[in-house]
């Protein structure tokens, strides 16, 4: 019974202290090959109504990181050719950020979604994002999950060899925080958590 509370005590506190570190603040190290399965497999162990496995997850190394930068900054340019040069490298560098860069991705599978609605779907892969997030954590590193345009791209999903029925749910950047982030303030749990009472 001591050693199940203490696992839970330090599962606890994980979540209560789980933090974001901005991907330009993330550099070496970052989980070795072993660490990394870790991580992937603590990926795959979320609610997932119906086995849908909707959900994809590439690994991007630096090369990978590269072709998409270069991809991304020239498409922004292509479609805003006003932009200045600042900007575009801005968006070349974007995806290089970080020393590992997964890209979580979901494809509705469409034979479950008579009892598996796209929005539950959806969910599950949200769930695999906050997976890896806490798995990357456990062992020590630090991860963001960002979006932005190029998570909602139809180019930009093709790039990445995707049809256009697939959704990119998250870039997540993985290193090691090069200076402590700053605690944010939370939200306010009274606001937020109530009791339900049926009325008589």
């Amino acid at each position: 019974m001591l050693e199940s509370s203490t696992m839970t005590n330090t599962t606890i506190d994980l979540l209560l202290t789980r933090r974001s570190v901005l991907a330009k603040k993330l550099g070496e190290p970052r989980p070795n090959h072993n660490e990394l399965q870790s991580i992937l497999r603590a990926a795959l162990r979320v609610p997932d109504h119906g086995k849908a496995e909707p959900w994809n997850i590439q690994i991007l190394e630096k090369k990978a990181q590269k072709a998409l930068g270069d991809f991304c900054a020239d498409l922004f340019h292509m479609e805003r050719p006003d932009s200045n040069s600042m900007h575009v490298e801005l968006e070349r560098e974007r995806p290089q950020r970080s020393p590992l860069l997964l890209i979580i991705t979901m494809r509705p599978n469409e034979k479950k979604l008579a009892k598996v609605p796209k929005d539950e779907q959806l969910l599950s892969t949200g769930a695999m994002c906050q997976n890896i997030l806490i798995a990357t954590q456990s062992l020590g590193y630090n991860a963001q999950w960002v979006t932005g345009w190029p998570a909602y791209h139809s180019k930009v999903i093709g790039f990445l060899g995707h049809d256009d029925k697939t959704l990119i749910a998250g870039f997540i950047h993985i290193g090691t925080a090069i200076e402590a982030p700053n605690e944010r303030p939370r939200p306010n749990s009274d606001e937020i958590i109530s009791e339900f009472h049926p009325e008589s």
